[in-house]
């Protein structure tokens, strides 16, 4: 498998929903079954070979640079967004110096999940440059815990990935976790955007593709479904 050795971890959102826990601070200290959500993240990118993960930082940066500095695998490198929060895609633009040339994960820090299978090594797998935009990590919406709404797409046999659009449901969420180009941001607008309108562009033109974790997936938005992952990770235990 030709794997990424780099992420970006997008981690400088300023976690309202997660209020109070991030009254004091960042979304990524958040602690689930006694470690950081980011500590889960940067865990599983490290046990499929990820060497080097920038790090975006801007509520509580300070906290969360202190943190990341106790870790030695993978290697951290902060990319700063105290001025201003860039969200997913001008927070991966603004990265871009730092990335490399090689293909990245970029992953969000609120997902955890339960793998049966080999969820990051399939995407790796799945992960081609050359028919692909981005290849990205899906779950099944049904069973999810944390995750409020009608699903986000379909998945072809094929692997192409189509947005939910007018349907009332799709079966599948994007989990938080995808293998893209580091330059894939680099044409969108100056200051703060999100890549869905990206993802949507390469739907179209056939080059967004996907695979589903064999697992249980929680989304830990808000203080309910932290309680509600804990108690899942603790009995699986």
């Amino acid at each position: 498998m030709n794997a990424p050795k780099t992420a970006m971890v997008l981690a400088a959102g300023l976690g309202t929903r997660m209020r109070p826990l991030t009254n004091d601070r960042p979304k990524a200290l958040v602690e689930v079954a006694d470690r950081a959500l980011i500590d889960h993240v940067l865990d599983r990118l490290a046990e499929v070979g990820v060497t080097k993960a920038v790090v975006n930082v801007h509520w509580f940066a300070d906290r969360l640079e202190s943190h990341l500095a106790a870790r030695t695998r993978p290697a951290i490198t902060i990319s700063d967004e105290r001025d201003e929060l860039l969200e997913t895609g001008g927070g991966l633009k603004k990265a871009r110096p730092l990335l490399g040339d090689d293909p990245v994960f970029v992953a969000n820090i609120d997902s955890v999940w339960i793998d049966r299978g080999d969820a990051l090594a399939d995407l790796i797998r799945l992960w081609d440059p050359e028919r692909m935009d981005a290849a990205l990590l899906l779950a099944k919406r049904e069973g999810s815990i944390g995750f409020e709404g009608g699903g986000d797409f379909f998945l072809g046999d094929d692997g192409k990935l189509t947005f939910r659009g007018e349907a009332a449901s799709a079966p599948f969420a994007y989990m938080g976790v995808h293998i893209t180009r580091p330059d894939y941001a680099d044409l969108g607008p100056d200051g703060a955007f999100s890549l869905s309108p990206l993802w949507r562009q390469s739907a179209a033109q056939g080059r967004l593709y996907g695979c589903v974790l064999d697992g249980d997936w929680m989304h830990v938005g808000d203080p309910q479904a932290r309680d509600q992952a804990e108690a899942r990770l603790k009995a699986e235990a």
